[in-house]
């Protein structure tokens, strides 16, 4: 959820935490639905290799402070590190625009 917009985001967030799980990503996926994201720990960029479909990367710091945007990021990609970053969260392409995410924005996780 944004602060600064008060808004839903997504309503089904996983998280990619172990070596595994980060490194499988959203591999083998036909697509992300609209209200799905994947939530990256530890890292500031992402590849698209293997990917059958496009996505939005928004790139956070350790308090859910957005510090980077990607939009419409293609299969075999490979995003440049944001050294600001210490997570990426994956979403549908056409998020970042459709919920006018910026950088600034503090993301919140309620679960």
């Amino acid at each position: 959820m944004s602060q600064t917009k008060n808004s839903m985001l997504l309503e089904d967030l996983k998280i990619a935490s172990t070596f595994y799980s980060r490194a499988k990503g959203l591999l083998g996926r036909k697509r992300l639905e609209v209200q799905e994201g994947l939530w990256i720990l530890r890292t500031n960029a992402i590849h698209t290799f293997f990917m059958n479909f496009p996505i939005d990367c928004i790139f956070v710091d350790q308090n859910l402070k957005v510090v980077g945007l990607r939009a419409d990021v293609k299969p075999w990609r490979l995003t440049i590190p944001v050294w600001k970053a210490s997570h990426v969260i994956e979403v549908c392409q056409g998020t970042v625009q459709q919920h006018k995410i910026e950088i600034g924005d503090q993301l919140h996780v309620v679960g």
